[in-house]
């Protein structure tokens, strides 16, 4: 793990819409110091259209987002991954690829905004949640004082971000 950037993958089943929302949020407040990938253990193929419209709305580029399989991140010529985080219940019950470079991982589901019933309003709401839930997590990330903690404390606090309750507070 270098001290000075960081490669983040977040993983979901379908790769439509949280791990990319993840995706997004990381990028743009934890650069220069981290990168965010996403991907999918059976990805849709396609970012979930309410996803690309709360981006695009919050000034996010989604130009280069897209859904894609965890396998171009499990092969030789994959980036050096630094932490890994699964954002769904599915994907954290299943069998993941070996990861380049041994990184930390933690598993912070929040609920699919995809799976969201009702009017479009309810829908789009649930895609605005997903985001500021998430927001919130990555926002205490990214200020954890990385250089001072040891592998096994800086663990538990990735664990503890995940938590039921940590990225729930009102912004």
């Amino acid at each position: 793990m270098s001290a000075d950037r960081y490669t983040v993958l977040f993983l979901c089943t379908g790769n439509s819409a949280r791990s990319i929302i993840a995706e997004a949020i990381l990028n743009r407040i934890g650069s220069p110091r981290f990168t965010a990938l996403s991907a999918g253990s059976h990805p849709k193929g396609a970012v979930h259209p309410y996803t690309l419209d709360l981006l695009k709305g919050l000034n996010h580029p989604v130009d280069d987002l897209r859904s894609k399989s965890w396998d171009e991140f499990a092969g030789a010529d994959a980036p050096q991954l630094d932490f890994v985080f699964t954002v769904c219940d599915d994907a954290a019950g299943e069998a993941c690829p070996v990861w380049p470079g041994q990184p930390m991982s933690a598993h912070w589901g929040v609920p699919d905004p995809a799976a969201a019933t009702g009017s479009e309003a309810v829908r789009r709401a649930a895609f605005a949640e997903t985001y500021r839930m998430l927001h919130q997590r990555l926002s205490i990330f990214v200020n954890l004082p990385f250089s001072s903690l040891d592998r096994l404390t800086l663990q538990q606090h990735l664990r503890d971000i995940g938590k039921p309750g940590a990225g729930d507070t009102p912004a």
